[in-house]
């Protein structure tokens, strides 16, 4: 497919909002590429609701991109964005999964929790785990250890195997790398 040719984004008055260049060319995307999307997660995941949602999916992040005329090749594009909110769906329900374990297992109260309470806690625990990517293994598991099941510095270095100023280390280079991600500057 060849690439798409720059646009104006931007609605004039005499071309309203749902005529602009930029709308014309996302429901050009939509119409080309929505049943090939479609018809290959149906392949993939054997279901065609799923297949219908993560397609639908997939294509508002394209609606989110600013420049949609710069995409040189849509259905690469299409893919990859599939490809990663499947992942990012299955790492949610990983993570629901061991909180509604370790919830069943500690407390008897855990049918109290309203679905709003519950909401709200996986909400927070995926922002944690999205805020952990990317760092090691070692430093990412003594700070879980540490702040989450309240392990000391003596407990998880001897579980790592590794020393106790090793474990402030780590810690110090999780809450840096955490910081770095919430308050920098883009």
């Amino acid at each position: 497919m060849l690439p798409c040719p720059p646009i104006s984004s931007s609605p004039t008055p005499e071309m309203p909002l749902l005529e602009s260049p930029r709308n014309r060319l996302l429901g050009l995307l939509y119409s080309d590429h929505h049943g090939w999307l479609h018809n290959w997660l149906r392949k993939k995941l054997g279901c065609s609701q799923r297949a219908a949602d993560l397609a639908q999916d997939t294509f508002i992040r394209l609606l989110t991109l600013a420049e949609p005329e710069r995409l040189q090749e849509p259905r690469a594009f299409l893919t990859t964005t599939a490809i990663r909110l499947l992942i990012d769906g299955e790492r949610r329900r990983k993570l629901e999964r061991a909180y509604l374990a370790v919830l069943a297992h500690e407390s008897a109260d855990a049918a109290a929790i309203s679905p709003e309470e519950l909401h709200q806690i996986l909400e927070l625990l995926e922002s944690v785990a999205r805020l952990l990517e990317g760092l090691a293994e070692k430093p990412r598991r003594a700070f879980l250890l540490n702040r989450l099941d309240g392990w000391t510095h003596a407990e998880i270095a001897e579980h790592l195997g590794v020393s106790k100023s090793m474990i402030k280390q780590y810690i110090a280079q999780v809450m840096v790398h955490c910081y770095t991600l919430m308050y920098a500057t883009p």
